[in-house]
């Protein structure tokens, strides 16, 4: 070692001739003639090596497959000393490489063992990095048994499993495991499989085993969400899991759903059997045992809605309401229709606090006096307004149920207002005119049906008025649609009889030639009685 590692070469090692081999290089050595033959003396510092021939230097254990222990590398060639590397000694021409067997020994198939497995060492109940090859290791000791999941889309999984938990848990499995363990006690063997076959989704099923295998079910599933949780219930009910039917019916009742949760719980709830015990509070949630009668509950929220004080909240439930009892909801509809008679009776109510009203501001002398009179309360007009907002509602409701054909009576019968109409001052009657219109608008796009003596009545009381405060609802059209306005009018118009369409079109002229543009415009529909009317005439006259 000093030799061979002492900065003062040799001149032989100097000698240009010299023709050597490094232990980077893997071709034969072939002594030179100026080779030192004290350089073939090795101090014998090591201990001696093991008799197996071929193993590279630092190799502890070579294996019988390996190609490092086949006697491809030379056992004396390592390095001697840092940036320095030995000669090699020449060694005796290579032997013939051993045969490798063709399959690797320790690995067998799952599915068929053949001896039992060594005790492994205590894994997680779920393991964190699965098995490759679609394996995945549920287990606490030996591993006995395999369940083979087998997804419609040819997707497959294999899972190693405790069986004792899996029968603990599942009806279903415990069944199968007895079965398969009666066949195999003959053969002798310790390891058996069950192959599951045809499923939609594997990945869920896998979950729901999964599920069986931890301490706190709920954590998981909040992890997991409603959606899945369902899923995973629809895989319990199958397999018969009582533990896991109960964890996921208590996660999904005490957490909110949306639409798309509650119609696929229901729909899991109509096709599958559960116990009723187990199932009552979740079914309690999507509907009561007893229905109760939801013509009765409209009515009270509309009657609520009537009754209410403040404008812009009033406003947002009317629409609420609206939409809910409309036939192009997606709504269960009410199966039998609201009470006619109850709605009329609110409609009813809202008249007698109209009257009411222009009672106290044609009493007090005016609206001026009426407000400082009653400074506490709110101002009479916006109560006026209420009123007939709450009228105009209900006469929407009651179209949209097909029974608004008594509103056109009951509002050509209001000769109170109609005599008060003529006392109170344009801020207040104008608003008297607002119901006027909606049901003018109703005659005229025939969304109200009733006979011509009521639609005569209806015109007969309020068309005189209506063309007295045309000025006004242009002015405060509040959400109105003027040219809807006066196209319905004309129409409603000549849905009378000749004779009588001849009045008003006549009395309409003669306010529109005074008042011009505060006075609606019917020229249309003029034209069309004018042709009705005297185009017969003439043809009759042939």
């Amino acid at each position: 070692m000093a030799q061979s590692g002492s900065h003062d070469s040799t001149p032989a090692r100097r000698s240009p001739t010299l023709h050597r081999s490094l232990c980077c290089s893997f071709a034969p050595f072939t002594r030179s003639p100026d080779w030192p033959p004290h350089l073939d003396r090795r101090p014998n510092k090591y201990p001696p090596k093991p008799s197996f021939s071929g193993s590279f230097h630092g190799s502890h254990s070579p294996g019988t497959g390996s190609k490092l222990g086949l006697g491809i590398i030379d056992p004396f060639r390592r390095i001697r000393s840092p940036g320095r590397v030995s000669p090699i000694n020449s060694v005796d021409p290579f032997e013939p490489l051993p045969e490798v067997a063709e399959s690797v020994p320790g690995i067998s198939s799952v599915s068929q063992p053949e001896r039992p497995d060594p005790v492994p060492k205590k894994v997680p109940l779920a393991s964190e990095n699965p098995v490759k090859d679609n394996v995945v290791c549920l287990r606490k000791g030996r591993m006995d048994f395999c369940l083979i999941l087998n997804g419609k889309d040819g997707n497959s999984l294999v899972l190693e499993l405790d069986p004792a938990v899996l029968c603990e848990n599942s009806a279903f499995f415990k069944g199968k495991l007895l079965d398969s363990s009666r066949k195999l006690s003959d053969a002798g063997d310790v390891s058996w499989k069950i192959e599951v076959s045809g499923l939609d989704n594997v990945d869920v099923f896998k979950e729901a085993i999964e599920l069986m295998y931890e301490k706190d079910a709920v954590r998981w599933l909040t992890k997991a969400g409603v959606s899945r949780a369902i899923d995973i219930l629809e895989v319990f009910s199958i397999i018969k899991s009582d533990r896991g039917i109960r964890s996921c019916l208590r996660y999904i009742e005490a957490v909110p759903w949306n639409e798309s949760e509650e119609e696929k719980l229901k729909s899991l709830l109509a096709r599958s059997k559960f116990d009723e015990a187990i199932t009552e509070d979740v079914l309690s949630r999507l509907g009561p045992k007893e229905c109760d009668n939801s013509e009765d509950v409209a009515i009270h929220l509309i009657q609520s809605v009537t009754n209410g004080t403040n404008r812009k909240a009033r406003k947002e439930m009317q629409c609420l309401v609206t939409g809910l009892l409309s036939k192009s909801s997606v709504y269960m509809k009410v199966p039998t229709g609201l009470d006619k008679g109850k709605l009329y009776g609110i409609c009813h109510s809202s008249l007698n606090s109209l009257i009411q009203l222009f009672e106290e501001a044609t009493c007090y002398g005016g609206l001026a006096d009426q407000t400082s009179m009653r400074k506490e309360s709110k101002p009479l007009i916006e109560r006026v307004s209420k009123q007939v907002e709450n009228l105009l509602w209900l006469l929407e409701i009651l179209v949209e149920e097909e029974i608004a054909e008594d509103f056109a009576k009951l509002w050509a019968e209001q000769v109170e207002l109609i005599m008060m109409h003529a006392k109170a001052s344009p801020m207040m009657r104008f608003e008297l005119s607002r119901v006027s219109a909606g049901v003018f608008v109703a005659l005229g796009r025939g969304k109200l049906h009733c006979h011509s003596d009521q639609r005569l009545a209806v015109l007969s009381a309020w068309f005189r008025p209506m063309l007295s405060d045309f000025g006004w609802l242009q002015r405060y059209s509040k959400g109105l649609d003027m040219r809807m306005l006066e196209e319905s009018l004309g129409q409603a118009l000549l849905t009378l009889p000749l004779n009588q369409q001849q009045i008003f079109f006549e009395e309409w002229f003669c306010h529109f030639a005074e008042h011009g543009t505060k006075s609606p415009n019917l020229g249309q529909a003029f034209q069309i009685w004018w042709r009705r009317l005297f185009g017969r005439s003439s043809g009759a006259c042939r």
